[in-house]
């Protein structure tokens, strides 16, 4: 039991340990899968992947494949209906329902017990309470992931920019594919469901690409997110007992563990669908290195954030309004976002915090311009901006990782508490964290920048690294079964 502004929350934290991509389990799942995807004849691969998926999602809580089920029918219909539909408020309805199925479970799952105590807080200072009963249930892994995925196929049909897929199975394929049905990265009809229906040749290109990118990604998860995870884990069991100096290192720590373990996720899953010839859309794309606020949500889960982008802020009317309505449209969509991320007030106020950074940020770029102020850059001014950046998104992150707000602000007034004398004044224990840190921005732009000249075409050094890499998940990663931060959402 948390507090949380004066509101008793009890929080069941999911706990998954069967078929996660750093496990021996999916090595031998993906090998075999992967065998036979090349193996049978190419009409028959969809069934082949349909099947392997529902035992990957079936490996996690068995019974939820019928919640599964049962939104896939309801949109595969709905899709079908709404492109024969001529009547425009016909096909506003079918939208609406269909959207309500996806939201309805969704919220039902990971918001009804929350919204549940909310309400019992707030009768509580009146004496009464909640008449709901409060569920013990375990949220579906992934359900925030391919519910967004269901519902951009129902409203891109509605849209006219894709016509309804007439085979189920193909369709049920779109929704759980594997490598991306439990985290993302969150695809659109137009890119995945068009590669179902075509014929994919065998290519070592794909499959030299693509292992590298499955060895980059479990390097990032076992070895740099894993490891972190260890520090900060431990740091955040009992912040109190900590200074400011540590939990600013494990502020910046954090930082990386929640890219490496993401971003590594998504290597994996876009490395193992390229394996077998189809390509996912990229997740990543050196957020850290963004010299604005703007630029790093264009690159940071570049996927969620088009979806909010296409499907909420331009129906919401965009930057084509006035331009408070235009700050209005922003925090909405990043209070929802931040809501998106997990059933909890510290989402919430990590959304807002993203909201009014970027308002403030709109609002200079537009006081630049109305005096055409000229900023010349060079440099030290991208380095610098580039800097301020990764530290305003680092300490946002510290409400994503805290378990309550309270926490949140003993981090945060401990960190500020610091001296300037102090900044300079780290012990040899803390010397191999900041070389830790270092070595990692080093990989992450190296990696990032990089990745895509890593000789894989030249056979010998794709042995090589790929060697080096999978040598150095076994000597220097942690097996544990650690489950990917974003499993939770």
């Amino acid at each position: 039991m948390i507090r949380v502004l004066g509101l008793s929350l009890q929080i069941q934290k999911p706990i998954y340990l069967v078929m996660l991509y750093n496990s021996l389990q999916f090595l031998f799942f993906y090998i075999i899968v992967t065998l036979f995807y090349w193996y049978i004849p190419d009409k028959k691969r969809w069934l082949l992947l349909l099947l392997a998926s529902c035992y990957f999602y079936m490996s996690f809580v068995p019974v939820y494949i019928f919640i599964l089920g049962f939104t896939i029918c309801i949109d595969y219909f709905a899709g079908i209906f709404l492109e024969r539909a001529t009547n425009p408020n016909t096909k506003k309805t079918l939208l609406l329902l269909s959207l309500f199925a996806n939201i309805g479970i969704l919220v039902f799952f990971k918001y009804f017990n929350f919204l549940n105590h909310t309400l019992d807080n707030v009768l509580s200072y009146s004496s009464n309470h909640t008449p709901f009963p409060f569920l013990k249930i375990l949220l579906p892994i992934g359900l925030s992931f391919h519910t967004f995925q269901a519902m951009s196929y129902t409203i891109e049909v509605y849209r006219g920019n894709y016509k309804a897929e007439k085979h189920f199975g193909i369709y049920a394929l779109y929704v759980m594919f594997y490598p991306q049905l439990v985290a993302g990265p969150i695809e659109r009809p137009q890119n995945i469901l068009l590669q179902f229906h075509k014929e994919h040749k065998y290519s070592f290109e794909n499959l030299k690409s693509g292992l590298m990118l499955m060895g980059f990604g479990l390097f990032k998860k076992v070895v740099i997110a894993d490891r972190i995870a260890e520090i900060v884990d431990r740091v955040y069991a009992d912040p109190k007992s900590q200074n400011g100096k540590t939990l600013l290192i494990i502020t910046i720590l954090y930082s990386f563990q929640i890219y490496c373990d993401f971003s590594g996720y998504s290597d994996i899953g876009i490395g193992a669908a390229r394996t077998m010839g189809y390509k996912l859309v990229n997740n990543f794309n050196v957020p850290y290195l963004s010299k604005s606020l703007s630029e790093f949500w264009g690159k940071w889960h570049m996927s969620l954030s088009t979806w909010f982008k296409d499907y909420l802020y331009i129906p919401l009317g965009g930057s084509r309004v006035r331009v408070q309505r235009k700050y209005l449209n922003l925090i909405i969509v990043f209070l929802i976002s931040g809501l998106w991320h997990g059933a909890n007030w510290t989402f919430v106020i990590w959304g807002a915090l993203h909201g009014i950074l970027l308002i403030v940020e709109h609002i200079k770029i537009a006081c630049f311009k109305k005096l055409k102020f000229d900023v010349k850059s060079n440099w030290f001014k991208r380095m610098l901006q580039t800097a301020g950046i990764f530290l305003l998104v680092t300490f946002a992150w510290i409400f994503f990782r805290s378990p309550d707000i309270y926490i949140a602000i003993t981090v945060l007034q401990r960190i500020f508490s610091i001296s300037i004398l102090d900044t300079f004044n780290y012990n040899i224990a803390t010397l191999p964290l900041l070389i830790f840190c270092s070595t990692l921005i080093i990989f992450l732009m190296i990696k990032e920048y990089y990745f895509l000249i890593i000789p894989t075409k030249n056979t010998k050094s794709f042995y090589l690294i790929f060697i080096l890499l999978l040598v150095s998940c076994y000597l220097f990663g942690v097996f544990n079964n650690t489950q990917f931060i974003y499993f939770q959402f």
